[in-house]
């Protein structure tokens, strides 16, 4: 069973929430540019990145290929490309640094304690976000409410406040999908024919590197294929975490939280 057959169901007011994330880009772009998108390759970001090409608003979109990724989620960056004609631009993390942590740790670093999955997160997650976002004013997330208990309070706008090489900076984060259902996202992609990860087809409703994820079984939470030997609290890699987050504060990572998050409900057109 294909995932659109088995998800596709949208809200009732659907059109009222499409029409609303199609506004809130329009007006990050003329706030907060210049503006990219952050693209996990999953299916709110498919969408994300539709709706950039369907409103013609300025974004750029990258993608962070940790070099642990599925061969299923690499593939979508060239479909991606070739179905919509955009560029995606491709961050890796720094191949010295990656080579030390492995031959330190070993392949299995990220089962070995919390503390080590999330440096592990850092190197191929966050060092390689902030050069992705270096010089940017705005970023585009497929955050939404609906996914899990951490992200409840996701707001539709959230100003970050950053301390990068000891300057303070501040930057957008615009979720335009944050009051979307996983239904919603699904019934967007088969109207639109919009490209997805096969994966979606074999439960895997969210994806992330290939050691880290697994697919999910009938009952299960949405993220409970990620990261699934740890406790839920801590399913985080780092990336949409506020500095003061409650499942930080159990084992805190060898590294410092980058962001103090400020939401912001709206934005003026």
């Amino acid at each position: 069973m294909s995932a659109i057959s088995l998800y596709a169901k949208p809200s009732p007011n659907f059109a009222q929430k499409l029409e609303a994330s199609k506004s809130l880009l329009q007006s990050a772009a003329a706030q907060y540019a210049p503006l990219t998108q952050a693209s996990s390759l999953g299916a709110e970001d498919m969408v994300i990145s539709h709706l950039i090409v369907e409103t013609g608003i300025a974004s750029s979109i990258f993608v962070l290929d940790t070099r642990m990724l599925h061969a299923q989620t690499l593939a979508l960056v060239g479909r991606l490309e070739a179905h919509y004609g955009v560029k995606v631009d491709v961050y890796q993390p720094d191949p010295e640094a990656a080579e030390k942590f492995v031959a330190e740790f070993g392949d299995d670093v990220m089962y070995k304690s919390l503390a080590l999955r999330k440096a592990c997160c850092h190197l191929r997650k966050m060092e390689p976000l902030e050069r992705a976002l270096a010089g940017k004013n705005g970023w585009i997330t497929g955050l939404r409410r609906e996914q899990s208990n951490a992200r409840a309070e996701v707001h539709d706008v959230e100003q970050q406040s950053l301390v990068v090489k000891g300057e303070t900076i501040t930057r957008a984060k615009i979720n335009p999908l944050a009051d979307w259902t996983w239904g919603d996202v699904w019934h967007f992609i088969a109207l639109n024919n919009v490209p997805y990860n096969p994966l979606h087809d074999e439960f895997f409703p969210s994806i992330g590197c290939a050691p880290c994820t697994r697919a999910v079984t009938l009952g299960e939470d949405f993220r409970s294929g990620r990261w699934w030997w740890e406790q839920e609290t801590a399913k985080e890699c780092g990336l949409h975490v506020a500095a003061d987050g409650t499942h930080e504060a159990q084992e805190p990572p060898a590294f410092e939280p980058l962001s103090s998050i400020v939401p912001v409900k709206e934005i003026p057109a």
